[in-house]
């Protein structure tokens, strides 16, 4: 019998020490959580606009470049319906690439304070919204168009105005996003943006914002600080060169990441989000480039911005 017990014991001691062990070797053989990207990258149409591709080419150039998110121009989507084109074929074409429209740009004048002007651009706002949900985009730029100059338009109104854009958003499910344009005299300011999308008081409400933009306004990148992670889901990347002040800077002078002087690696240090991808899409309007083949300018700009994002 003392012989059973100390065999059994001694089975019991060996058996537990044993499933101690292996217990932390099956646990480091379990396949690793894949890393999240902290950035998705997406070309914004402006980029290549002065090539005049059209709706279609615009998409292939984008995915023959490698990029798999794009923005597009709302005025280069109509002008392929009205040469014929569906949107039911603009969704095709778009899935059949590979890509993903992250948002679109357009120009409504939603913010003005003429009331029919400001009605009709709401109107054209719900007709623009309808088509990008058609095609699987949901959100669109809203930035001061038409707002640019003086009188200021008060915070408070400004916020108004974007509650109602936001409530029709809400019903077609594309957002529009508060833009900051920094040439402008209302919403040029990081703090001019998150005031009027906080005081919307919509959960839904989204800024976008832009390095040449930021520059071009004064905003000192510390104000980033205060951005949420909720309020911002596009930042638009490109590059300034030295030697222009922002009073005389204008959209031409925009070029590729890493070729001027912008700050943009602190930039991306402060807006990435641990928790979701920011979707960094590569917008200028340079002449020289438009003069280059277009998928070597996509390309060019994909290179550059991983560059710059992966050193973040």
């Amino acid at each position: 019998m003392p012989h059973t017990r100390r065999h059994l014991l001694k089975s019991l001691t060996l058996g537990t020490a044993a499933a101690v062990l292996h217990e932390p070797l099956a646990a480091s053989v379990l396949p690793a959580k894949p890393k999240m990207s902290p950035f998705i990258f997406s070309l914004n149409m402006s980029t290549i606009r002065g090539h005049n591709l059209g709706f279609t080419r615009e998409l292939e150039t984008a995915s023959k470049a490698g990029f798999r998110s794009v923005e597009i121009w709302i005025d280069s989507l109509q002008a392929y319906l009205q040469q014929g084109g569906t949107l039911a074929e603009a969704r095709k074409r778009v899935s059949d690439l590979g890509l993903t429209i992250e948002s679109a740009i357009g120009f409504a004048r939603w913010m003005v304070d003429d009331a029919p002007t400001r009605e009709k651009a709401v109107a054209q706002l719900r007709r623009e919204m309808e088509m990008l949900a058609a095609i699987g985009c949901k959100r669109t730029a809203a930035p001061p168009s038409g707002a640019t100059g003086l009188p200021l338009i008060p915070l408070n109104v400004v916020a108004e105005r974007y509650a109602a854009i936001l409530n029709l958003g809400e019903q077609l499910g594309v957002t529009p996003q508060l833009e900051l344009w920094g040439g402008s005299k209302n919403m040029n300011k990081v703090s001019d943006v998150l005031y009027a999308a906080s005081a919307s008081e919509r959960k839904s409400a989204r800024i976008l914002l832009d390095v040449f933009h930021l520059y071009k306004g004064g905003s000192n990148i510390s104000s980033l600080h205060c951005v949420g992670k909720n309020a911002l889901e596009i930042f638009h990347v490109n590059d300034y060169p030295a030697g222009i002040g922002p009073a005389k800077i204008s959209e031409p002078d925009r070029i590729y990441p890493g070729d001027g002087i912008a700050p943009i690696k602190e930039i991306l240090t402060i807006l990435k989000n641990p928790e979701k991808p920011l979707v960094l899409s590569f917008e200028v309007f340079n002449k020289s480039y438009y003069t280059q083949d277009p998928v070597l300018v996509a390309k060019t700009a994909l290179a550059k911005m991983k560059a710059v994002a992966y050193s973040v």
